[in-house]
């Protein structure tokens, strides 16, 4: 940070709170669902159709934007994702019908699919390597506090004006915008793809992912591991507020209590796995935390009282969501920096896309076999994700491929001589 001038620490502030305020969008559904599926007249699988159809958006906004991010001016189209999936959240407010629903959601899925992968790209260009995993783990931080806000929001909003009303708040991030308007010249930040000039390669490509066997295998794989990662995810965050007002007999309000502890969780998490990834690398780590999202998302069948939903829910968050964070920071670096919005963006949001539809999944599984079917099917996804970690060849030797820009010389003088 002391490298920075003003310009660059505003944009690396900027880009990390920028996820607290999609996590915010992201969230109002998991504390309305059940609410727009009575409202609305529509089945479980229908609304769980909601939650898939905005990952599908994210996929869409992830390549595109990944894309024109890593040809073009990164912070220029980073404030674009931001407007795109805010106004389209505000506009969920005028909803009629769940169609019109649907495609406010998927609008709003390709400015989020947009934003993450542009957001650590910029942190990448700022941030030295061997600290991306603290930076990427105060960047999920943010996200969860946002998540934290969405369901304070929901508790006080939704009560008053309906979960239309809580949406119009998702107008919120324009005003983060605006003010880097005022606060942050984006000619001062060089953060583009100077690493293509120097090298004489060509800019990024999705092809790029693909380029040898070796690449394109590793490229899957941490794409399933991203599936699992948003699968466990969103279907435990959609779905069990749902399930314990249905089956618990628990309000929004108490459901939200439980949201918070989980997400307490995952913050505690993100903020020691960033810790750790820097220091042991992402192997041993993930490791870890994928055997214990698997063994403690089992065990929380088991909570049926006020207390261990509480407790289990905040260990449940420290390990299902806590390695969340290490993935900008892994895929970052095991590619080069041209291709690094690319990366982050294809591989989460194909993520995205696939582990969505674990929402229409567990609906479908809810409907015929009930909780604990649910809680063993996320367990295993997260098995298989340890399986596919283990096999992944850059990860297995220890070493990173890619070279930041930070991290090259011309690059860092350039910096350095910005912030005079």
């Amino acid at each position: 940070m002391k490298n920075l001038n003003k310009s660059q620490r505003n944009a690396l502030i900027m880009s990390i709170v920028a996820s607290g305020t999609d996590d915010l969008n992201v969230m109002f559904l998991a504390f309305s669902m059940s609410t727009i599926i009575t409202q609305l007249g529509i089945t479980d699988v229908q609304g769980g159709w909601i939650a898939t159809i905005t990952n599908l958006g994210m996929l869409v906004g992830g390549l595109l934007f990944g894309v024109l991010a890593d040809r073009y001016n990164k912070f220029k189209v980073f404030k674009w994702t931001i407007l795109v999936f805010s106004i389209a959240t505000g506009l969920i407010f005028f909803t009629p019908n769940v169609y019109y629903l649907y495609l406010m959601r998927f609008i709003a899925g390709i400015g989020v699919g947009g934003e993450y992968g542009v957001a650590i790209s910029i942190m990448a260009g700022l941030v030295p390597s061997d600290k991306m995993g603290r930076i990427s783990s105060l960047n999920g931080i943010v996200g969860q506090i946002g998540s934290i806000t969405s369901a304070l929001l929901a508790s006080i909003i939704a009560p008053v004006f309906g979960w239309r009303g809580l949406f119009l708040f998702g107008l919120l991030p324009i005003a983060l915008v605006i003010w880097a308007r005022y606060a942050i010249d984006d000619s001062e930040l060089h953060i583009e793809s100077q690493a293509s000039t120097e090298t004489g390669e060509a800019k990024g490509k999705i092809s790029d992912l693909f380029k040898t066997p070796k690449l394109a295998y590793q490229t899957l794989m941490l794409m399933v591991m991203t599936t699992v990662q948003i699968a466990g995810y969103f279907g435990m965050m959609n779905w069990l507020p749902t399930i314990m007002q249905r089956n618990l007999g628990i309000s929004v309000s108490g459901s939200s209590q439980w949201m918070i502890a989980t997400i307490l969780g995952m913050c505690l998490g993100m903020l020691v796995f960033g810790q750790l990834l820097d220091r042991f690398g992402p192997r041993l780590v993930y490791g870890i935390f994928l055997l214990a999202s698997a063994v403690s998302v089992y065990l929380f069948t088991y909570a049926n009282s006020a207390w261990t939903l509480l407790i289990g829910g905040a260990i449940v968050g420290f390990f299902v969501n806590g390695m969340f964070a290490g993935y900008g920071a892994m895929i970052t670096r095991l590619y080069p920096y041209q291709i690094s919005s690319i990366a982050n963006n294809t591989i989460l949001n194909v993520g995205r896309a696939v582990g969505g539809f674990s929402s229409v999944a567990i609906g479908a599984i809810l409907e015929v076999a009930g909780v604990p079917a649910v809680m063993l099917f996320l367990a295993g996804l997260y098995l298989i994700s340890f399986v596919a970690m283990l096999t992944i060849p850059a990860l297995k030797k220890g070493n990173y491929q890619g070279i930041q820009p930070h991290d090259n010389p011309a690059i860092q003088a350039n910096l350095v001589k910005a912030s005079a």
